[in-house]
């Protein structure tokens, strides 16, 4: 199977696995929506030339949100795929401080591959956060949020330029509007 047939049967997998799962924000998009911008993004940033990254990144929620065994993902996917999934996957059974502590401690320590998923997923949040924030949260904790991914993003830093300027593009933007 060639890399395009491979992406394509990732995202049919992602929409399959979330297809009950919607994002926090006023307009409860569909969770699909953000795979797929965090794999365009990673698409970009990498100019194409990296399809396990655009697959894991179509896949980085299935283990921490919908429980698809990693396995599966290895036998369908190949191993790299797996372990950049099993890099950029929260440990759910930490309490959520924790593992908000844990992404800002670990960040630098991933591979090239997950740093760049996590820029893509730090970007894409941060842009929900400005465009359809969740409407229980208040101004301070969408503050909250964007500091974190801040922190986050600092341990990465040098990773993608371009990514880092969507970044902080959506940061600034995502700080004006909350």
């Amino acid at each position: 199977m060639n890399d395009l047939a491979r992406i394509m049967q990732a995202a049919d997998a992602a929409a399959r696995w979330h297809v009950r799962q919607r994002r926090k924000g006023h307009a409860a998009e569909p969770h699909i929506n953000h795979l797929l911008e965090v794999a365009f993004l990673v698409t970009t940033a990498t100019e194409g030339r990296e399809p396990d990254v655009v697959i894991a990144a179509l896949l980085h929620d299935a283990v921490e949100d919908q429980g698809i065994a990693i396995e599966l993902i290895a036998s369908a996917y190949g191993r790299k795929v797996a372990d950049i999934v099993t890099e950029v996957t929260d440990d759910k059974s930490l309490p959520k401080a924790q593992r908000k502590r844990l992404q800002v401690k670990t960040a630098g320590h991933k591979s090239c591959e997950a740093r760049l998923i996590k820029l893509a997923d730090k970007t894409s949040n941060v842009r929900a956060i400005a465009n359809s924030p969740p409407p229980d949260w208040s101004i301070e904790r969408r503050l909250d949020y964007i500091r974190w991914a801040r922190e986050v993003v600092a341990q990465i830093r040098g990773t993608s330029p371009w990514l880092e300027q969507q970044f902080d593009a959506a940061s600034k933007q995502a700080s004006t509007t909350a």
